[in-house]
């Protein structure tokens, strides 16, 4: 179990399994298969590479993050971002999905939201009258989450164009839980090697390290916030790379979106 800590509440959540289910594809490579399926990290790049934001939308940083004016990449450990733990042990999040959502779309959604339920202690519920907090779910400019809890009604940009994929839903959900992305952890430098030269110039940001709480868990290769090892190369050579033995990470097949 890992656990946070805020001044209202502590939150236990299971993310050591959570992280074992909750995987996408990123260091999958399927040698001479040009069509192999998407990692999550090269869906959010595709859908977020031309994104031309509205006027209320907010700045993102590592490519899909959300940052308020007077914030930069806060990692969620400084303030209280996280959502509170109720009597029963649950930690209850309202979410409001927007009627712009197909049926279909809609399922894609609501299947994201309930995978937390059989590995965490985490429930989403719909919103009601009365809540304070919520996420509100939208087809904005992107993929895009802010880290952590805000405050009132905080936006989840699942655009219907290039976003409506099981492992995206599940990464930026995993934002709004505080959660940043694997390779920026302020210990990834044990489990890594980021090859600077390999990554395309504007792009290196993806790659800074943040001042996380990892309360002791294990770098988690295949989690769903790892992004694939070629993320944002600029000349088809690895970005990033487990240490000390390369190799030390299977080579995955298609795990499902």
């Amino acid at each position: 179990m890992q656990v946070f800590r805020s001044a209202a509440a502590m939150l236990v959540f299971s993310w050591s399994l959570v992280t074992l289910l909750l995987v996408s594809s990123s260091w999958a490579e399927v040698e001479g298969d040009t069509s192999r399926e998407l990692s999550v990290g090269e869906l959010l790049e595709r859908a977020n590479r031309d994104r031309t934001p509205d006027f209320d939308e907010p700045t993102l940083i590592g490519g899909d993050i959300a940052v308020l004016p007077d914030r930069n990449a806060d990692p969620c450990t400084t303030r209280g971002c996280l959502w509170q733990k109720w009597s029963d042990g649950k930690v209850y999040i309202p979410y409001y999905i927007a009627n712009h959502y197909s049926s279909r779309e809609q399922a894609i959604i609501i299947r994201g939201l309930e995978s937390f339920s059989s590995v965490s202690c985490i429930r989403f519920r719909p919103y009601q009258n009365g809540d304070h907090e919520w996420l509100s779910i939208e087809s904005r400019n992107g993929c895009y989450s802010y880290v952590g809890r805000q405050g009132g009604g905080q936006t989840v940009s699942l655009s219907r164009q290039g976003c409506l994929y099981h492992s995206t839903v599940q990464h930026e959900l995993l934002h709004a839980l505080g959660f940043n992305h694997e390779q920026t952890r302020s210990d990834r430098d044990n489990h890594i090697r980021v090859y600077w030269e390999n990554i395309i110039d504007d792009m290196t940001y993806n790659f800074y390290k943040i001042d996380t709480l990892n309360q002791g868990t294990p770098y988690d290769y295949n989690s769903v916030m790892q992004y694939e090892k070629y993320a944002f190369s600029k000349n088809n050579r690895p970005t990033m790379l487990p240490i000390p033995n390369s190799n030390a990470v299977p080579v995955l097949n298609y795990t499902g979106l």
